[in-house]
């Protein structure tokens, strides 16, 4: 699909409510009522806390396909593009939107994890990772989306979500900006019919988006594991596609990734309503290079420690306060560090550090660095490389 006309679905129809990292169910339940006039809503259920979890449910075709974000509570990127994705769907005047209603049903969770979500954890309300619990299904979210997959029997499955700014393509220093996943259905990861199909789909995403991220794209790690949702569904032959929303230049609160996943989402989705998914174009989603693990958030290069020339890496931690996410910085490794690559690098010309148990203080953007060292706070400016 052309980019010029994806930038302009998505400026038309972009959710301009729903911005940075922290979304809840406070932030998306009024888009919900306002999509129930025009399209079916209903609530699965309840949460381990007690909140309601949605299904939204849009076209009449044939061609079923079943979406859920936020299993994870904060991994809320691929949730703003969905809820750009499903302006965009509400406007029956749209030729792609009719395209793809015509031919597909889409069943859309928008948040699974709702406590998860308010809280900002990857966990749910019991401290039980979602992703981890597809066959004991001890949570109550785990069993509503047990129940929907067995209900619907699902032709397509979507599994959404966010990965840390670690992530590089291959080896390289490009962020993996998205990353995909056709997940394997067991220990031997057999490329199976269903994984084919998912992998077609993939490779489809991956060629358009190489045209506005070019090599920004990875592929993730498909290592088995049952207790996994991707791993269950691909286990029971449903094509399952792993989106992993991640770091863009400069866009801690990603919302530049949000259009890329807008992106892929609307061209995954079209491809689908406008061709039968065979498999038989599988083989280029083994040219999307592997994710590495080669970032840190920021490194710091060439300072002096212990008579010792060496570079500092910090990496930020999230965390909620007063209804946002701040990001704090952590020094995480003092080394040699010349094989991997910070989103931001800082050049310390040999500034000799004498306390080898420094911790961070402020690093903003103006370049004054501030260590404490045996808990006295000095400052001193460097150079941005």
């Amino acid at each position: 699909m052309d980019i010029n006309e994806l930038s302009r679905l998505f400026t038309k129809y972009k959710e301009s409510t729903l911005l940075g990292r922290y979304i809840h169910l406070g932030h998306i339940g009024p888009l919900i009522d306002n999509l129930s006039s025009r399209m079916n809503v209903e609530q699965l259920g309840v949460s381990e806390n007690e909140a309601p979890i949605h299904l939204i449910k849009v076209g009449n075709g044939p061609k079923k396909l079943l979406f859920w974000s936020q299993m994870h509570g904060n991994e809320s990127t691929t949730t703003k593009s969905m809820f750009d994705f499903l302006n965009m769907l509400s406007d029956d005047s749209n030729e792609v939107s009719e395209q793809i209603l015509a031919s597909c049903t889409l069943y859309i969770i928008p948040i699974l994890s709702p406590d998860g979500a308010k809280a900002y954890t990857r966990l749910n309300h019991n401290q039980i990772d979602l992703n981890r619990d597809a066959q004991d299904r001890s949570q109550k979210e785990s069993v509503i989306l047990r129940n929907v997959i067995d209900k619907i029997k699902p032709d397509f499955a979507f599994n959404l979500h966010g990965q840390r700014t670690i992530f590089s393509v291959g080896t390289t220093d490009i962020p993996a900006t998205v990353s995909f996943l056709s997940p394997a259905g067991d220990k031997d990861r057999t490329i199976t019919k269903s994984r084919k199909i998912a992998m077609e789909i993939i490779a489809e995403m991956n060629s358009v988006l190489q045209k506005c991220i070019p090599n920004g794209i990875g592929r993730y790690d498909d290592g088995f594991n049952i207790n996994c949702v991707g791993d269950t569904l691909s286990d029971l032959g449903v094509p399952t596609i792993l989106f992993e929303a991640g770091h863009y230049k400069n866009d801690y609160t990603r919302d530049t990734t949000r259009v890329y996943i807008f992106y892929a989402l609307v061209t995954s989705i079209r491809y689908i309503s406008m061709n039968d998914v065979l498999g038989s174009k599988h083989q280029a989603y083994f040219n999307i290079p592997e994710n590495g693990k080669c970032f840190y958030d920021i490194i710091i290069r060439d300072v002096i420690l212990n008579n010792k020339n060496v570079d500092i890496a910090i990496q930020y931690t999230e965390e909620l306060s007063q209804n946002d996410i701040k990001f704090i910085p952590k020094i995480v490794k003092i080394d040699d560090l010349r094989n991997v690559y910070g989103h931001r690098e800082i050049i310390g010309n040999k500034r000799v550090i004498f306390n080898e148990n420094v911790t961070v203080e402020v690093l903003p953007e103006n370049e004054l660095l501030k260590f404490k060292l045996n808990d006295e706070l000095f400052s001193t400016e460097l150079r941005k490389s």
